[in-house]
This record gives structure tokens, C-alpha cells and sequence, in this order.
């Protein structure tokens, strides 16, 4: 399964790094979610968002049982096995054990991955086997066009 250039969505993803964290926001350098991030190198790798993210609140992903980011990722990107997911994959992360998937990050090699985080912003950090355990869903970016 091809997709984007994985280098491509490591080097789109850094320039977010620093980028302050904003609840619903996706602005490089001015503010971010973890879905606002993963939105802004879509626009950059793919082109424009196929269809407008409406507003959700900060507690979304406490209750019900259907996986709104996986089944809007399935919408427009190849889905691939969690253990499959390499340099570039988008990543989904349950927070909790039994809950949906309430945060994306982006690998950015076989041990890092970038996320905007509450209080911290974008960051790059070590995929360490705690955020390996909370992985759900791996997704790769369409090549431009796709």
C-alpha cells in the first residue's frame, strides 16, 4: 500500500513543532489541537480538508462507543495495522483502556512521534511502550491527488 512520501510528512510535520496547543485550532506557529496538526500537514502533503471537522468539545471522546477519528480517517486515507505503521503513518491513540480514539500524532521514525499535547504544544517525543500500548488505528497520508 503506497502513500504520501513519508519524508515529506516528517519534514511538513516538524514545521509544526512549537506551535502552541489550541483547542480546535490548525494554524502553524499559532495554534493546534492533535487533530488540527494532523489537519494542517494534510493541507500541506494532500491538498485541501475533503470536508469541514465540526466543532467538538473538549470531552468528546468520553462517552459512546463509535470511533469518530478512525471512521473519518477510513474516509480519505489507507488504513494499515497499528504494528505495520512506519516513518510518516498517522497514529491514533486510545488515552484510556476501553475508550475510543481520542488523539492522532504522526511517526516520524521507529522511535519518535509528533503530537500536540495539552500545555505543551507540538512536540516530538519518544514513542516509548506506554504510547505504544494506547495505539489503535495507523493510517498513511495519499500521495497528492490521490
Amino acid at each position: 500500500m503506497t502513500g504520501a512520501d513519508p519524508m515529506a510528512v516528517v519534514a511538513a510535520a516538524r514545521r509544526w513543532l512549537g506551535t502552541p496547543y489550541h483547542d480546535q485550532a490548525s494554524l502553524c506557529g499559532v495554534g493546534c489541537d492533535c487533530l488540527g496538526l494532523a489537519r494542517g500537514v494534510w493541507r500541506e502533503i494532500v491538498g485541501d480538508e475533503p470536508f469541514p471537522i465540526p466543532p467538538y468539545s473538549r470531552d468528546w471522546g468520553e462517552i459512546g462507543q463509535r470511533e469518530v477519528l478512525a471512521d473519518g480517517a477510513r474516509r480519505m486515507m489507507p488504513e494499515i495495522a497499528p504494528g505495520d505503521a512506519t516513518t510518516g503513518a498517522l497514529l491514533l491513540f486510545r488515552m484510556r483502556p476501553r475508550a475510543i480514539a481520542k488523539h492522532v500524532g504522526i511517526l516520524t521514525g521507529p522511535s519518535d512521534f509528533i503530537h500536540s499535547y495539552e500545555r505543551l504544544g507540538v512536540i516530538e517525543q519518544p514513542f516509548t511502550e506506554a504510547w505504544q500500548r494506547r495505539l489503535a488505528f495507523a493510517f498513511l497520508f495519499p500521495a497528492s491527488g490521490a
